[in-house]
């Protein structure tokens, strides 16, 4: 059996290297701190879906639920559970096999991307067709795979890159990919999955050591899609509007902020108490899912809502340590690279819930509702955790 400065030795040199190798150092047993974190705040995600969709699911004039109050609880539940088990395997497999098929995963996220876009594939809600259904029991938005595609795949091109990221034809894979996912994206239109897949792009380009100049011009290239964004279609346009001065028009375009903020309100410092919240009784909208934190902020007030935003803090900041102490190059980019992309989210979705930025319709990680969403969520946590078998547990 290695000693102990052995395998410390072949840590470093694992290291040091761009690419896992699944010899160098024995594989340990996952991160227990950031395991417990994510099950945490699952549980509590799942418990404030059934608090916040009761009342719409009882009440839901569109026939879905049948009047099922725990409709929405119940599936949300069964999919924590499945998910749970998702994480876990992921966490089986080496980052070695993430590395071998990451290219695959981008081309089934590009070929899923267009099938949308094809009429009786695609579903199309609100002028939007962004979900395939799945066998008619539910649907799930290709974008969320295409994130996960551009962190892995972007990984891989940057360790195989031996002179670096320091010339055009360098960066002509990259822009080739990110572009095509965008073309996609905005055919759908799907304007928040733009500009997190872009901004999860320039983060990967910049861990890979990109020189800054270049995200001058890309800064550039991402305001002047917002403005195209903008020109092209009405609904930007209603949402900024909206964004400005929401109680301009509190019955229509800034109706869903306006309702937001009542509900955010009217929590105060301690909150009304768990299922007591009044906006939920369809005053606000997507109540259980994109603004599942408002009706967080009503029931658990300030305090409570502080204490939720701490735990996704505590997650982030492990999932960073855990990627800078990751044994090689790929699996460092990769677990930064998640952990980016749960940040942002939460970052956002807590922007938009307080009308700090435009109402996006971006969801709150492990929270809001969403199956197939949080399977793939618990999937990169799964990643991170698969990342962690790999650091000694001395380290």
């Amino acid at each position: 059996m290695a000693s102990k400065q052995d395998t410390a030795v072949r840590y470093e040199s694992a290291r040091l290297a761009d690419y896992t190798d699944d010899t160098d150092v024995e594989r340990g047993s996952v991160d227990l701190p950031f395991a417990l974190l994510s099950l945490i705040l699952l549980t509590v995600g799942v418990i404030m879906v059934l608090s916040a969709s009761f009342a719409r699911a009882y009440y839901d004039p569109s026939g879905t639920t049948g009047g099922n109050a725990t409709y929405y609880f119940v599936r949300q539940a069964l999919f924590a559970m499945v998910g749970v088990g998702v994480m876990f395997l992921c966490s089986r497999f080496p980052m070695s096999v993430y590395q071998r098929f990451s290219k695959l995963l981008m081309i089934l996220s590009v070929v899923m991307l267009a099938a949308v876009l094809v009429p009786g594939i695609g579903e199309k809600a609100n002028n939007a067709r962004r979900w395939i259904n799945v066998f008619g029991f539910t649907t799930f938005q290709p974008s969320e795979i295409a994130k996960i595609a551009v962190i892995m795949y972007f990984a891989d091109l940057i360790c195989r890159s031996k002179n670096g990221l320091k010339g055009i034809k360098s960066l002509i894979p990259f822009a080739f990919w990110l572009g095509v996912i965008i073309l996609a994206l905005v055919f759908e239109p799907h304007m928040s999955a733009i500009i997190i897949i872009a901004v999860i792009g320039m983060v990967m380009l910049f861990l890979g050591g990109l020189p800054l100049y270049w995200f001058i011009g890309g800064g550039t290239a991402a305001a002047a899609v917002l403005g195209v964004g903008y020109a092209m279609f009405g609904y930007v346009r209603d949402r900024f509007s909206a964004w400005l001065n929401p109680f301009a028009d509190a019955s229509d375009a800034g109706y869903q902020i306006v309702q937001s903020l009542y509900s955010i309100g009217s929590g105060g410092l301690l909150g009304l108490g768990l299922g007591n919240s009044r906006q939920k009784f369809l005053y606000l909208p997507e109540e259980h899912n994109d603004f599942i934190f408002s009706v967080v902020c009503e029931e658990l007030g300030f305090i409570g809502a502080a204490l939720i935003l701490a735990l996704f803090a505590m997650l982030i900041i492990r999932g960073y340590w855990l990627s800078m102490h990751a044994r090689d190059r790929y699996s460092s980019l990769v677990g930064a690279g998640i952990t980016t992309h749960l940040a942002m989210q939460v970052l956002l979705n807590v922007a938009v819930c307080t009308n700090s930025i435009p109402c996006t319709g971006i969801s709150l990680p492990l929270f809001s509702y969403g199956g197939t969403a949080l399977l793939l969520q618990m999937a990169e946590l799964g990643i991170i955790l698969s990342l962690s078998r790999d650091i000694p547990e001395k380290r």
